[in-house]
């Protein structure tokens, strides 16, 4: 449930930007200091979240062919200004767990056995299951037996690693 179905509009309407509050029937912006508060008197307020702007824009002033407007900052924009090296590459992780170790953990995004991964990477399935002995002993994957195989697959830890989350 969102700001207005749990705290009100008017809880809803502040929580837009830091200059704007709630003044008896009407809202008041801050930085539009030199305007009276603008009454809503029924003639609605159309919300319209931008990552364009900055700040708030509004226009609150008649005539207008639509209800008066506020246009604000949309939640969530830094993400999308933000650094985006976030996600290590992959060779980021073959420097943290080496080249062998992080090729096993990419590959496991289903449960595997280890004859599968040592045919599947071509690797010696005595260092694969080296390998994924410390990968499990590190916490990144668990064993689990299916017939007369046994499977490995990514902890949740495991998966965040191999996500670039972790």
């Amino acid at each position: 449930m969102g700001t207005t179905g749990e705290h009100g509009w008017v809880t809803a309407i502040e929580s837009l930007h830091p200059s704007i509050t709630w003044q008896a029937g009407g809202i008041e912006i801050g930085h539009f200091s030199h305007v009276e508060p603008v009454r809503l008197a029924g003639d609605g307020l159309l919300l319209i979240p931008s990552v364009f702007v900055a700040n708030i824009a509004a226009h609150l002033a008649d005539p207008w062919p639509w209800p008066r407007t506020l246009v604000y900052r949309a939640r969530g924009t830094a993400a999308l200004w933000g650094d985006q090296e976030t996600v290590p590459r992959p060779d980021t992780l073959t420097a943290l767990i080496g080249r062998s170790r992080a090729r096993l953990l990419l590959a496991l995004d289903a449960p595997a056995s280890t004859s599968h991964l040592a045919r599947s990477l071509a690797m010696t399935p005595g260092a694969v299951g080296d390998h994924l002995a410390i990968l499990r002993d590190a916490g990144l994957l668990v064993r689990a037996r299916s017939g007369r195989s046994v499977l490995y697959r990514r902890t949740p830890l495991g998966e965040a690693l191999a996500a670039g989350t972790g």
